[in-house]
């Protein structure tokens, strides 16, 4: 008793119930086989709880495993199971750590019998994507602006009229070309490789839609057939795949150089939105009036500044102008000539106020006398030139008297 004591008291702290727990959750979240694979079996137990979730059981013959279906998820699917259904069912496996258990969180069921469908589907999936029927590098790009729109389905179905309330709502300026086709049963194949063929044989088609709504794999098996993916992989005109929905894949999806998740969808990936269209033309618009306004106003400055450099040039106004010089010029002639006019009769004062003074008149009048010999009237300016007896001739202001010398002393 004592040793078994002592174990104890020696034995590392013990774990918990929810570490061991979060712990095998943690191990099988971590294998990649657990997350992602298709199991069969049979429903049982199985019920909707007042939030919407699925919960049932998988069982066969040898076990049973607890599986989940969120409400989300039960929302999109088309049908649902019932107890003693055989089913495959697509999820992970995960860990409800308050029960303690483990269990299977489901997001897709298919009948049992699609087992070999699937087989089929990925064996021919794998032999056409060896053949490079899939490469990404053989992917066309779609036309940014489709005219004409080709459609491959069937007229009364809802994915066509899917694809016209999205076309016509999104992008009314397509016209759309529907060649025709049935796309369920064993005849659908061929045919829906005519319409195809009809299609690329136009030079008015810009892009092709193929589109079914969803069913059940064998409702699809029609987009599995190696001869559509072959003619859909061989279009001359691009291609855009929406069959099924999302969680639905058909080899044409992957021939196609686009996979869309719904027929709407490949409708909205193949056009642009028409609103968005309208903004991007309004603003282009708006920054091409900026620059025609810019451009129009700096053409229009240069064109007033030429027009200045020509009435500049130009010779009516050279013409004012060389008249307004020659008024001018006229006008400083005039005043010059003035100015020498004026000079002139200055000089000419002076000339006789000096002249004035030079004037013997005028030197008479101030009392003086000329004395002249009366025979030679030469003007006596010296005594010494007069001698006694000489006949004399004496001018004052107003008037001559003759005289003789009578005594010629000093």
């Amino acid at each position: 008793m004592q040793s078994q004591l002592d174990l104890f008291s020696q034995a590392p702290t013990p774990y918990s119930v929810s570490e061991i727990t979060a712990r095998i959750r943690a191990l099988l979240e971590r294998e990649p086989l657990l997350q992602d694979f298709w199991v069969t079996g049979e429903i049982s137990n199985f019920s909707r709880a007042s939030s919407g979730h699925l919960y049932f059981t998988l069982k066969d013959a040898g076990a049973a495993l607890s599986g989940v279906v969120w409400r989300a998820q039960a929302q999109a699917m088309r049908t649902l199971p019932a107890n003693g259904d055989k089913v495959l069912a697509h999820g992970k496996i995960g860990v409800y750590e308050p029960g303690g258990r483990y269990q299977m969180y489901v997001d897709a069921f298919r009948p049992a019998g699609r087992g070999d469908l699937h087989a089929e589907f990925e064996r021919l999936k794998a032999r056409l994507d060896t053949e490079g029927l899939f490469a990404p590098e053989r992917k066309r790009s779609l036309p940014a602006h489709p005219r004409r729109i080709g459609v491959v389905t069937s007229p009364t179905t809802a994915a066509f009229r899917d694809v016209l309330n999205v076309l016509g709502r999104r992008y009314p300026l397509a016209e759309v070309l529907l060649s025709p086709t049935p796309v369920q049963g064993d005849a659908a194949p061929p045919q829906i490789v005519a319409a195809l063929g009809a299609l690329n044989a136009r030079d008015d088609v810009d892009v092709i839609l193929v589109v079914r709504g969803g069913g059940s794999l064998e409702d699809l098996w029609a987009f599995n057939d190696e001869r559509v993916a072959r003619a859909i992989a061989a279009s001359r005109l691009p291609v855009v795949s929406g069959v099924g929905h999302e969680i639905d894949f058909t080899l044409a999806d992957f021939a196609a150089d686009l996979r869309a998740p719904t027929p709407s969808a490949a409708a909205e990936l193949a056009t642009p939105d028409i609103a968005e269209l309208r903004g991007a033309v309004e603003q282009r618009q708006a920054r091409l009036e900026r620059v025609f306004a810019a451009d129009i106003a700096g053409r229009r400055e240069r064109v007033t500044q030429m027009t200045r450099s020509l009435e500049h040039l130009a010779p009516l106004t050279r013409l004012a102008s060389a008249r307004q010089r020659v008024d001018d010029l006229t006008a400083r002639a005039d005043v010059a000539r003035a100015h020498r006019l004026e000079a002139r009769r200055q000089s000419v004062a002076a000339l006789a106020a000096r002249l004035e003074a030079l004037n013997p008149e005028a030197v008479l009048s101030r009392g003086y006398a000329i004395v002249r010999e009366r025979e030679t009237g030469e003007v006596l300016t010296q005594a010494a030139q007069v001698t006694p007896g000489m006949a004399l001739t004496i001018q004052w202001q107003d008037g001559e008297v003759a005289a003789k010398v009578v005594d010629g002393r000093q």
